[in-house]
């Protein structure tokens, strides 16, 4: 142990422990700016300054380990006087333009400034505007980047795909696409971590929510939203609700209140995604023909992106059923328009989802087949969230209401879609009926759960031998990937999620800066699933209805036709 003095406290703490995280053990507050604990620990802002004796330069919080006897002071004149000139001239390069922008009363930088009591920016400014294609689904805008590195560090580390590269230096330093690319060339998944981990508004999704007010307001549209189930787990946290009061009925009321008529739950369509690649998985284990296997999951646009730039030869072993969101808006637009007596074209098509790359995947032409897209807007859960806001809907207030049917009962194993593993255990539990005759016990397969970035597991249902692997972070699917590639190791089905903890945790959550939410919301997905009448997406009586009146059986002519895809065509 190591024994140093803080603001006077006597602290022993174990060696090659910062300073910042030996205060926080006596709590003692060091604001950060650009710190992420083992992501980003550069020390660029320079906000964590402190002072310790027998040293002239301060010494940064977030990346100075500690030493036996050292005096540290965090709140001297010369610190304070430090950090707020260090958070002027950060400011000096950041547009302030701060009622107009998203991330307004959740901005790291916003809170600090307004911590230091700073008024007025005594230094020139020096802001350097870049220009961005507005109709991508992430945005950037350079005017307000304060070069923290946190999208760098995020997109390196965690993601492994080195989108972002720091570029100058100085008062010139910048951040840009790596090799001065454009958005729409560089191998970006458009997973959204470096949006929710940008401490300001510099990084953000494409904000879709006036198109669908229009939409609300058209008298020739027949609006129909879907909800994905990682937004229940989160979709209150910006609302001020207690989990108590963001359940899904309330949420379901919420949205009924923007004027929404149809309100569905895309649990429904991850049930009937379940049907289709737990049947696609069964008939290439019993093909014998090795080369189809392992199946990997599709669900997640951001994978099949990696997948397509960086693996393209194993493209072909992606699951052809498409993702529930893609699945819902063709049969919003086949099934359901024609029981509404309405041409598809008439059906506008909303979804609301934990994600940024979705607004990718529905804007893709090879994957809709119904008419026209598929799924005409994508909302992320902070865009659902503003449009609450914008309407002044006390949600609290709200009784709890139902979704509509027949799209919008859903079973526990579509709820667990929303978490790391929920995916893999949904498929196994209809896979163990369809190859058995008779279901599992509900939590069978829970040893594939967790928040462990690579999982395995060998599971037998009846003859058959499953061996299984579980993948959350792109960093850990390249891990994966490139041990595949080398045969290192074998499986016959693989989970891949872009974002750690799976949607949970995706990259279009509420914000909550240098937290991370993605476990509790993941626990709250497996709660509902405990707690459901319908454990299994097989006994979903309303898939069970689509398919005997509609799609006749799994993988039959009609699902191949509006339920599935070839992801090795897709426009990237």
């Amino acid at each position: 142990m190591v024994t140093l003095t803080i603001d006077n406290k006597t602290v022993s703490v174990p060696a090659n422990t910062t300073i910042l995280d030996a205060a926080r053990t006596v709590d003692i507050y060091i604001p950060t700016l650009c710190y992420l604990r083992e992501i980003n620990e550069v020390g660029s802002c320079r906000v964590c300054a402190v002072e310790v004796e027998g040293v002239d330069k301060l010494a940064t919080a977030c990346n100075t380990l500690v030493e036996h006897g050292m005096v540290v002071h965090t709140n001297t004149q010369r610190v304070r006087v430090t950090r707020k000139t260090n958070v002027e001239l950060i400011l000096s390069q950041h547009v302030d333009h701060c009622v107009t922008c998203v991330r307004s009363g959740n901005c790291s930088l916003q809170s600090l400034s307004k911590a230091m009591n700073i008024q007025s920016v005594p230094f020139r400014n020096e802001i350097t505007e870049r220009p961005w294609d507005p109709t991508l689904p992430i945005l950037r805008d350079s005017t307000k980047c304060i070069k923290c590195l946190r999208c760098v560090s995020v997109c390196e580390r965690i993601q492994s795909l080195g989108v972002w590269e720091v570029t100058g230096s100085g008062a010139h330093t910048t951040v840009r696409i790596r090799g001065g690319l454009r958005m729409n060339e560089a191998s970006c998944a458009l997973c959204g971590q470096c949006v929710t981990h940008c401490p300001v508004g510099a990084l953000r999704e494409r904000d879709d929510t006036e198109t669908v007010f229009a939409a609300l307001t058209d008298p020739t549209k027949e609006v129909v939203f879907q909800i994905a189930p990682a937004v229940r787990a989160a979709w209150g946290e910006s609302l001020g609700l207690t989990p108590d009061q963001a359940t899904e009925g309330r949420l379901a009321a919420a949205i009924r209140a923007m004027g929404v008529k149809h309100v569905f739950d895309t649990t429904f369509s991850a049930d009937l995604t379940i049907m289709e690649e737990s049947s696609e998985l069964i008939q290439r284990l019993t093909a014998g023909d090795g080369s189809k296997l392992p199946l990997f999951t599709s669900c997640c646009p951001g994978w099949v992106r990696f997948v397509r730039s960086e693996y393209p030869e194993m493209a072909g072993n992606l699951s052809s059923a498409k993702s529930p969101q893609q699945m819902f808006g063709a049969v919003a637009k086949s099934y359901y328009a024609q029981k509404l007596d309405k041409a598809p074209e008439d059906i506008f098509c909303v979804s609301v989802m934990p994600c940024v790359a979705k607004k990718y995947e529905a804007e893709v032409p090879e994957v809709s087949d119904a008419a026209g897209q598929d799924v005409d807007v994508v909302l992320t859960t902070r865009e659902l969230d503003r449009m609450l806001h914008a309407m002044q809907i006390n949600v609290a207030a709200l009784p709890e209401e139902s979704f509509d049917s027949p799209l919008g009962r859903g079973s526990g194993a579509g709820i667990i879609f929303g978490v790391t593993g929920g995916v893999m255990e949904a498929a196994l539990r209809t896979a163990y009926w369809r190859l058995t005759g008779q279901n599992p016990t509900p939590d069978a397969f829970q040893e594939i759960r967790g928040q462990n970035p690579w999982r395995e597991a060998t599971f037998s249902i009846g003859e058959t031998t499953l061996r299984l692997a579980v993948v959350s972070g792109l960093a850990s699917a390249h891990a994966l990937m490139d041990a595949l590639r080398a045969g290192q190791v074998d499986y016959d089905f693989i989970e891949v999620m872009a974002c750690p903890g799976g949607c949970s945790g995706g990259g279009g959550q509420p914000i909550h800066d240098g937290e991370d939410y993605a476990q509790q919301r993941g626990n709250c997905l497996y709660q509902l699933d405990t707690h459901s009448t319908i454990r299994f997406s097989h006994e979903n009586p309303d898939v069970q209805t689509l398919y005997d009146t509609f799609f006749d059986h799994p993988l039959s002519e009609t699902a191949h036709h509006l339920l599935h895809t070839d992801q090795r065509k897709w426009t990237l």
